[in-house]
């Protein structure tokens, strides 16, 4: 006897259902729902993560920073060796640099870029890269014009973005004023001549350990004379690091440069 064949619809189904070939067009997969909980719960594990993400970049930063004014310090270490214990003398570099002497109007009222001091140093082993943080590069802190120093007249110059207190300004020597500068001086008689000047904005001084040489560049939020667009701003937001005349270099806070 003759068998006939099924029809075609059982041949495919099996016998029931829909066919095979929209079988497999219906395979499981997200609802629209699922795919909304899914993309709030990354939008709330981003949320989370992203201030932690920022905060490692700033401590990153600086610790970078902290490592360049180390760096710097041991090249300061290398020049005393070399020059009889004197610092060096380059008020003439604070005027001929490209910009001139505090091309400003505003805070602060002398001028402590480092251009110079790139410049001076470069042979006692402070490349010109150590004289830019990272942070200083990418913050409005670290990009004014109280703050940048080409390190020399030529079209492809580095620039300093950190400040020098210590020698910021180019009076004759002989100025009373000059005793919180050390152009020229050996570190004792620095220490002796800012512990004579008793400045209330430097503190007491004990020691090498106390005098800064090398800092971020910060714009107190307390001070008038600060632009206003400057106001509580600084490179590393909350305070900045700060190198000693002993080598030692450390991070302080500070609640006038919160931002």
């Amino acid at each position: 006897m003759e068998v006939s064949s099924p029809p075609l619809a059982a041949r495919t189904t099996g016998g029931c259902g829909p066919p095979l070939f929209f079988r497999r067009r219906m395979a499981p997969g997200f609802t629209l729902i699922e795919l909304l909980v899914v993309i709030a719960i990354i939008a709330i594990l981003a949320a989370l993560l992203l201030p932690a993400l920022a905060q490692a970049k700033r401590r990153a930063y600086r610790v970078a920073c902290v490592s360049n004014i180390r760096q710097i310090g041991v090249a300061f270490r290398i020049y005393l060796e070399d020059n009889a214990g004197q610092f060096p003398d380059r008020r003439d570099l604070k005027t001929s640099l490209p910009g001139g002497y505090r091309p400003w109007a505003s805070w602060p009222p002398s001028d402590p870029r480092g251009g110079w001091a790139a410049s001076a140093l470069q042979i006692s082993g402070a490349s010109a890269e150590l004289w830019s943080c990272p942070a200083a590069l990418r913050s409005p802190a670290g990009n004014a014009v109280q703050s940048v120093q080409l390190i020399s007249d030529s079209t492809n110059s580095l620039a300093s973005r950190y400040w020098l207190w210590r020698f910021d300004r180019t009076n004759d020597l002989s100025d009373p004023t000059m005793l919180e500068d050390f152009w020229t001086k050996t570190e004792a008689q620095a220490v002796a001549d800012l512990k004579t000047a008793a400045d209330p904005l430097i503190g007491p001084i004990y020691g090498p350990s106390e005098v800064e040489m090398v800092v971020d560049s910060y714009f107190p939020s307390t001070t008038s004379t600060v632009p206003s667009d400057l106001k509580g701003r600084t490179v590393h937001p909350g305070g900045r690091n700060r190198l000693f005349m002993d080598g030692h270099a450390e991070y302080i806070k500070d609640a006038r440069t919160p931002n």
